[in-house]
């Protein structure tokens, strides 16, 4: 598998995990109208309050992340190592100089941030400048530089929303059931077995959302990994550079459960064993190096 390939194949996961989305969302919609007798109406009304909820984060989200981070913006007199590295990536990737920022951490990570090329910032870890080599870290900044450039902070905001419709849609769903709403249509139709599925959906729909969330932030990785690989014509230096945070014991104290997905290499936990993946926000790296190695 080449590089070319590889950015191929994760576009069109990418493309099919998102219109998966859409399909549940249609479906749990659809079941639970028909449960409660109420139609479509809730469910597009639970839509607009899940896209109005969203608005303030998708323009706001990346000053959050970074206030939460401690990260501090930084220029070019402050370091220019990093800042001639950066800029040399973005020259050669087409993309406009995004904000830097430092965040006083010995333990080595990354991540991007920002809505849009022209809106994107880089927060790197003191760890990451002092534990990589050269090459190491220029394969870390184009790996974040590709989120930048293929649009996956923008992708992941729209892809929080839609999770965020099927679990207010299904907690609507439960909720009515106290108030004894749940059960009208049954009665009016013996919808029975309409009732069951739907109150099945209103349980399985938010964790198969969660999972496909996991899915397609696991693709953009690979992805990101084999766009950043390209940049610098070195895939090693990316390998190198996982293998060594990934190994690096040091806990990131500023990472939450809330920013984890955003950094190269989760900052949280390590997951080792099959079903524990599943609810992880990276590929293993062992996956992602040798895909990295193979290129």
């Amino acid at each position: 598998m080449n590089i070319y390939s590889q950015i191929d194949s994760n576009k069109r996961r990418t493309w099919m995990i998102i219109l998966l989305f859409i399909a549940l969302i249609a479906a749990v919609g659809y079941v639970l109208g028909e449960a409660t007798g109420y139609g479509l109406s809730w469910f597009g009304l639970a839509a607009i309050l899940a896209g109005a909820s969203s608005f303030f984060s998708y323009y706001y989200s990346d000053k959050i992340v970074l206030a939460i981070s401690n990260a501090q913006q930084i220029s070019e007199q402050d370091n220019p190592r990093l800042f001639h590295t950066v800029e040399n990536l973005c020259i050669g990737a087409g993309l406009p100089m995004p904000k830097i920022y430092l965040i006083n951490d010995t333990a080595p990570n990354a991540f991007a941030t920002g809505r849009d090329p022209r809106h994107a910032s880089i927060a790197i870890t003191s760890g990451l400048l002092q534990k990589l080599d050269k090459l190491e870290l220029e394969g870390v900044i184009a790996h974040e530089l590709s989120h930048i450039k293929n649009y996956d902070i923008r992708l992941m905001s729209i892809v929080v929303v839609l999770v965020g419709v099927v679990a207010l849609v299904s907690d609507w769903f439960l909720r009515s059931l106290w108030y004894g709403r749940g059960g009208r249509r049954e009665k009016r139709e013996g919808g029975g077995l309409v009732f069951l599925l739907a109150m099945l959906a209103a349980i399985l729909a938010p964790i198969v959302a969660q999972l496909l969330k996991f899915a397609l932030g696991r693709r953009r990785e690979f992805l990101a990994d084999a766009s950043g690989a390209l940049l610098t014509r070195y895939p090693e230096g990316l390998a190198r550079a996982l293998e060594k945070i990934a190994a690096d014991k040091e806990a990131l104290e500023v990472a939450n459960s809330a920013t984890a997905h955003l950094y190269i290499v989760n900052p949280l936990k390590d997951y080792s064993d099959k079903i524990a993946n599943l609810f992880s926000t990276h590929p293993p790296i062992g996956e992602r190096v040798a895909t990295l190695r193979s290129m």
